[in-house]
């Protein structure tokens, strides 16, 4: 698991944690691709969860995150967890290194004004 914070910025505190989650993941798949090791990981944006529940309390932030995601919504549990699925099975067996973004569009999104 990643973050989306490991592809776009999201908070400038975060900066260690955000190029860390992003580049070990790269980093893995060069070094373990000799022993067929496959290194993915998936960096969901808002995700409706127990977790985020208080944010969805809180009109501001909900309204920022709709707001800068094209999808207009937060995510569920399931649209990550598919795609988890997904790399677990042999099909995606040339797929290594990547940070697949689960997140509405957000990361592609730019600057938006709503």
């Amino acid at each position: 698991m990643s973050s989306i914070s490991s592809v776009v910025s999201i908070n400038a505190q975060y900066t260690i944690y955000s190029a860390a989650k992003g580049a070990l993941t790269r980093n893995l798949a060069c070094e373990w691709a000799k022993d067929n090791i496959r290194v993915n990981a998936v960096a969901p944006w808002s995700i409706r969860t127990p977790l985020t529940e208080h944010l969805l309390d809180d009109e501001i932030i909900r309204k920022e995150v709709v707001n800068r995601t094209p999808m207009k919504r937060f995510g569920e549990p399931g649209e990550v967890s598919s795609v988890v699925a997904f790399l677990c099975f042999p099909a995606p067996g040339f797929l290594t290194g990547q940070v697949i973004c689960i997140d509405g569009g957000m990361s592609v999104n730019g600057f938006s004004m709503g």
